[in-house]
């Protein structure tokens, strides 16, 4: 860990790149050429404009890759600018739709010469329609509450109109008369916002973020990542502990039940478990494994956070120190956590926090590296603003010259900017969500959190587009950009939901997150009014339907997200099955790229996805991580009854570990159950992973790139092996790693430096030679991902 820590560290001196919002992967780890470094950028850029050649050029993928660099240069290819299709309308749908125009009149009729203004009268008008229709012409539609979809709703269709762009936005446009404020070295600008806005978490100033004034600050402001940089050394500051009496006891919950057992690990993540109250009072519900009486694992022990700190600022003290917010890291970075301030000593610069600390699962003592915001005399960098509530005026340092502009000042309010939501019972089916562009909802980091299952993850049931009891939900030609939370949230019960097509970035969260329910307590605020029943003994029950099956995300990027909370991916799955990951394109983000939290029904097929550049600011992982430390009742895998989940796939992925390097895929605590084949791998510490239990994982006919090692699994139980075969791995070092029986580890193919392997493991499970040039390596990678020369596919 202290190896990986300093690792991280130095990442954080890279220089970032010339377009905001990526930055330099000038990234030299170990020995690995630097040719091979360039060699395999520009196969991703090719690789990438082929899965979504609706992107043009793709500038943003280009900059991420660094490939406009003098050490590694290559021209941008082909259209500068991407366009999304046309929505495909029904025919005569000029006559059906009901037209939405933001200067429109909800007291006209919605045809296309008298448009309505509402969006939510439009889909309530719709519904009567034969063909329930909604268009949305161009520019910005404010919305003040969310709009909100039922069952009535069914088979609506809300889209842009042809070759136009509909914006729907959470945010409230400011009116502002800026006056001078301090012009002296600095160019700080106020404007008094009475009566308009009651807090300011967020500010968009021209389409963009604004930063809340801060220490440390941030060079090219929140929306560009610095790494491991930009913040304090929560090690050198004095922590106040846990109060573990804050809440009471704990009430602990063991599932003994004998057909429950998992019989696959021997002493790991046999039985379900959770504790309910005590610490974990601070998730809504109040339950986690990590509360539970024995809770296992890398790192486990009980759920518990600081209390405070004492931290004397730079710049303090100051004057309401009250109002502050700190964002503290865990240390060894696995999450952050918020925190308000419930008192502040200035005499002693002792920070006790308040609200917050439930937006990570696993807890300490301490905290790690911090930063503290919403100080006014932290507002002293180009692009920082605060806002006085006390007085009700907006201050911003503006980032140019003169005054900032006055047209252009939004603040991201609406949360949930569409809700879409029944029951299994009377589910909302076929809605469709056609060519639109999401923006500027509500930070929702400070809002309730609860912990999906015995993951690492704690999440809040927030998103700009929500589902909850629908079927064949369709997302498409959409964009999801600028927002303070998560981009989509399929929650509870959903069936073929469907999001395609569609570009997610600078989001405060993830990009798309699946949840689904079991009873572990007699409410949860994701299902108001309905009392829970048989609880805690259901926790363990996943056949009652309340879960997302056969979720598809496919020929979607995600770029730049999880700018708020950390513990953010592209993709987040807990309590869901069968899913299907397909053709997309992450990069850019603080934690693993793709995260299964549990092995909750398996059944899930991850295929043709490039990811990189994951982890750029947390500790452990890679592109892809999975845990397994908690079993559940699902009939995914027979069609009965079953404790044993249902063979997951990962197949045909180019994943690039070059910011964590562990493994590119982190098959962490009991995970098992996986077939990963067809892959090309490109860094990481080891090629094969599995601990603490983890079993019936098979890595077969991948190419790893430059990795230390090939494998660290652990013993399992006779009918749960691993399996390692056919294989192409192009190693650092001359060791192997673990030894399998030659069964389960046989006709790889293994390159060194020297040509040779350190004695062991029955003859290696292959063949050894020296190190294959570039040009090999990516004929071999070539082949996996689709063809030669060109890479041509067929997704």
């Amino acid at each position: 860990l202290a190896l990986f820590v300093a690792m991280m560290k130095l990442l954080a001196g890279l220089v970032f790149a010339g377009v905001q919002g990526t930055w330099s992967l000038s990234l030299r780890d170990g020995d690995k050429p630097a040719s091979f470094d360039c060699e395999w950028r520009k196969l991703a850029y090719a690789y990438g404009r082929k899965l979504l050649p609706r992107m043009g050029a793709f500038e943003s993928l280009y900059y991420a890759l660094d490939l406009n660099s003098d050490s590694c240069h290559t021209e941008m290819k082909a259209e500068a600018t991407h366009s999304h299709a046309t929505p495909d309308l029904p025919p005569g749908w000029r006559d059906a739709a009901v037209f939405v125009d933001v200067h429109g009149d909800d007291t006209q009729v919605g045809s296309e010469s008298h448009p309505l203004r509402s969006l939510q009268v439009a889909c309530d008008r719709a519904i009567a329609a034969e063909i329930p229709l909604v268009i949305l012409r161009a520019g910005t539609h404010f919305l003040t509450e969310t709009l909100t979809l039922g069952p009535q709703h069914s088979k609506l269709l809300i889209s842009s109109y042809p070759n136009e762009r509909a914006e729907v936005s959470g945010g409230k446009k400011l009116q502002v008369t800026w006056v001078p404020y301090n012009l002296t070295g600095a160019n700080i600008w106020v404007s008094d916002v009475r009566g308009q806005v009651k807090e300011m978490e967020a500010l968009q100033v021209d389409g963009v973020r604004a930063t809340r004034a801060r220490y440390p600050n941030m060079p090219q402001g929140i929306e560009v990542s610095c790494g491991y940089g930009c913040m304090i050394d929560g090690s050198k500051e004095t922590w106040i502990g846990p109060d573990f009496q804050k809440f009471g006891n704990v009430t602990y919950y063991t599932d003994n039940t004998t057909k429950h057992y998992r019989n696959t690990t021997k002493d790991w993540f046999n039985e379900y478990m959770i504790g309910v109250g005590g610490l974990c009072s601070v998730y809504d519900p109040p339950v986690s494994y990590w509360c539970s009486e024995h809770p296992s694992g890398g790192g486990a022990f009980a759920f518990r956070t600081p209390s405070g700190v004492i931290y004397k600022s730079p710049n303090g003290p100051y004057e309401h120190g009250e109002d502050a917010r700190f964002f503290v890291w865990r240390p060894a970075r696995w999450a952050n956590w918020m925190f308000d301030v419930a008192k502040y000593d200035k005499e002693r610069n002792n920070f006790t926090f308040g609200r917050g600390g439930n937006q990570g699962a696993r807890g300490e003592n301490k905290g790690g590296d911090f930063f503290i915001e919403n100080l006014m005399e932290e507002l002293d960098y180009p692009g920082e603003f605060f806002f006085d509530k006390r007085t009700e005026k907006l201050y911003l340092f503006h980032n140019g010259t003169g005054a900032p502009p006055r047209d252009s000042i939004v603040v991201p309010q609406v949360k949930v900017l569409v809700n879409i939501t029944g029951t299994q019972w009377r589910p909302v089916t076929g809605i469709q969500l056609k060519g639109l562009r999401f923006t500027a909802s509500g930070p929702t980091y400070m809002m309730p959190h609860g912990v999906p299952s015995a993951g690492d993850w704690a999440l809040d049931r927030y998103s700009a587009v929500f589902m909850q009891g629908t079927q064949h939900t369709l997302i498409d030609n959409c964009t999801f950009e600028r927002l303070e939370g998560n981009a989509v949230m399929v929650s509870g019960y959903n069936r073929w939901a469907t999001i395609q097509h569609s570009d997610f970035a600078f989001l405060g969260g993830n990009a798309v997150a699946v949840w689904g329910y079991t009873n572990e307590t007699s409410r949860d605020p994701g299902r108001p009014g309905i009392v829970l029943a048989n609880v805690p003994r259901a926790g363990v029950d996943g056949t009652d339907g309340e879960h997302p099956v056969r979720t598809t995300v496919q020929n979607c990027s995600a770029r730049e997200i999880g700018l708020f909370e950390k513990q953010s991916s592209f993709f987040f799955q807990a309590k869901a099955s069968e899913s299907r990951i397909l053709s997309n394109i992450f990069f850019n983000g603080p934690r693993a790229g793709i995260n299964l939290n549990d092995g909750f029904g398996g059944g899930d097929e991850i295929a043709w996805n490039l990811i990189f550049s994951s982890c750029r600011e947390s500790g452990d992982h890679g592109p892809f991580n999975s845990w397994d430390r908690q079993p559940f009742l699902t009939r995914v895998r027979t069609g009965e009854p079953s404790m044993i989940m249902q063979w997951r796939w990962i197949h045909h992925n180019f994943m690039v570990d070059n910011f964590s390097p562990q493994e590119a895929i982190d098959n962490d605590d009991g995970s098992c159950y996986y077939k990963t084949h067809d892959n090309f791998f490109v860094y990481g510490w080891q090629a094969m992973k599995t601990d603490f239990g983890g079993h019936d994982n098979h890595h077969y006919d991948n190419i790893y790139a430059y990795v230390d090692h090939a494998l660290g699994v652990d013993p399992t139980l006779p009918g749960h092996e691993q399996y390692f075969y056919g294989n192409y791995v192009v190693m650092q070092g001359e060791q192997v790693g673990t030894c399998l029986p030659q069964k389960q580890m046989y006709g790889n193919r293994y390159f060194t430096p020297s040509g040779k392997l350190q004695e062991g493991c029955q003859g290696f499970g292959g063949q050894v030679s020296t190190t294959p040039s570039d040009a090999d390596i990516l004929t071999q990678a070539k082949m996996k991902l689709g063809g030669l020369p060109d890479i041509s596919l067929v997704i």
